[in-house]
């Protein structure tokens, strides 16, 4: 049932803690690409290579059949973009989306990134506040918490900006399996979806659009936009709870690419 979290064992929480290490330094060599010009298709192609250099399967490839390494969500698209000959122009947003497969179990997390430096500023401020509302669900997690929990805090900061949150798309445990237990939904709610308790391991990565959440699917069964053209964002850490409170497992280090209002 959906309430029923199952923790992860002592000796896959090294391994989580492992993969998701492993998982942040593709991410970051991703993003030290990004600039005008290159192709989604080339931000894959890195994201293959750094995966397989570091011993370690891309969790998307082939997963329900998506048909390459990484998600690239560029401007409008929610989620799930896959890799192409599209070219990234100054101005552009993109979501890197990368799941690395080590030693038997997975670590997620991606990044939006602007490209170039023509962004305009309401989509620098629908990327801050996106991370702002991900940052502050991430530290209220700790034992004892519902998982209901984090839709509020989120919905409360972006809501006072006009944004929304995308309601059809959700955080999930991770482990041994890609997608499991718990459901962690990313706009105010009062599901059962359980309380956090010490061994859990899940990801909260909030979308949040500027207009409207409603996603549109194209044909290829994976690319969800926004139904207005208006642009989305989003961010994603795998976590574990502790006995005191929440791990971040694919934390940013010293060497990682700063945020854009850091620099």
């Amino acid at each position: 049932m959906p309430w029923d979290v199952a923790p992860t064992p002592a000796e896959d929480i090294v391994k989580m803690r492992e993969v998701g290490r492993l998982a942040r330094e593709v991410l970051d060599a991703a993003i030290r690409l990004v600039r005008p010009g290159i192709t989604t298709d080339d931000i894959d192609a890195l994201v293959h290579e750094e995966t397989i250099k570091r011993n370690c399967y891309p969790s998307p490839l082939n997963y329900g059949g998506f048909p390459k390494s990484c998600c690239t969500s560029v401007n409008e698209v929610i989620c799930h973009g896959i890799p192409d000959s599209t070219t990234l122009l100054d101005g552009d947003i993109v979501n890197i989306d990368v799941t690395v497969y080590h030693e038997g179990v997975h670590g997620d997390c991606s990044e939006t990134v602007l490209v170039g430096s023509r962004v305009d500023a309401s989509v620098k401020d629908l990327v801050h506040t996106t991370y702002v509302a991900w940052d502050a669900a991430i530290r209220a997690c700790g034992p004892g918490v519902p998982y209901s929990r984090v839709g509020g805090i989120i919905e409360d900061i972006i809501s006072a900006k006009g944004y929304t949150s995308v309601r059809q798309f959700c955080g999930h445990g991770i482990n041994r399996r890609f997608h499991g237990y718990p459901t962690v939904l990313h706009y105010r709610n009062n599901g059962n979806y359980g309380v956090m308790a010490p061994g859990h391991t899940f990801t909260i990565e909030p979308m949040i659009c500027m207009g409207s959440s409603k996603p549109f699917t194209w044909a290829d069964q994976w690319t969800a936009t926004t139904v207005d053209g208006r642009p989305s964002a989003q961010f994603e850490h795998t976590l574990l709870v502790t006995d005191d409170g929440v791990d971040i497992l694919t934390p940013k280090t010293p060497q990682s690419p700063k945020y854009f209002w850091e620099t």
